[in-house]
């Protein structure tokens, strides 16, 4: 499934037409490295049970979410502009797209999740905290697909209130919970 991935969102994005069409990689993987396959968010939220039956549909949206946000602040994978102004246009329709595709499945919980995402890992990016970016996005997608628990509802208190542990609270929250003894 997550093989063509990439592949599959540039094929979606020249079919949207506009702008962002004139902006997919012609090799659909424009700079920057992709993590192992299953570090990915998309791969992370497609494989939980909330996905089943729709893996691939999953796995496409949040892609095309992740994409976005990349393209704010980092290398993206599928899309490339030079200019700055143009990659954060390029980077709210890909959030559109994937939100867009979200509700039509019907899933409004994980509408709010990713929404979450996406203003967590703008407020730790803007503090100057990848990592907790990062642990943000592993445990956002953990929550699409495995839905959210306590532990993670306060991790994501922790990140808007700037308190310590945050990065070690979302980790804990990516991890999921212990394995049963």
């Amino acid at each position: 499934m997550s093989g063509d991935v990439f592949a599959r969102l540039a094929a979606l994005l020249r079919e949207e037409g506009g702008l962002l069409a004139t902006l997919v990689d012609s090799d659909g993987r424009a700079g920057g490295e992709r993590s192992g396959d299953g570090d990915r968010p998309a791969a992370i939220a497609a494989a939980g049970p909330r996905a089943q039956g729709r893996r691939a549909e999953y796995e496409l949206l949040v892609e095309a979410i992740y994409e976005g946000y990349l393209l704010h602040y980092g290398a993206a994978r599928v899309v490339r502009s030079a200019e700055a102004d143009l990659r954060v246009l390029a980077g709210d329709q890909l959030y559109a797209i994937g939100l867009a595709r979200l509700v039509m499945l019907g899933d409004t919980a994980a509408v709010a999740e990713l929404a979450d995402t996406i203003t967590l890992s703008a407020l730790a990016q803007s503090a100057g905290e990848p990592a907790l970016a990062d642990a943000v996005w592993a445990a956002g997608a953990r929550a699409v697909g495995w839905g959210p628990s306590d532990a993670h509802r306060a991790a994501k208190e922790r990140v808007f209130a700037g308190a310590p542990g945050a990065v070690e609270a979302m980790r804990t929250s990516a991890a999921g919970p212990a394995a049963p003894r």
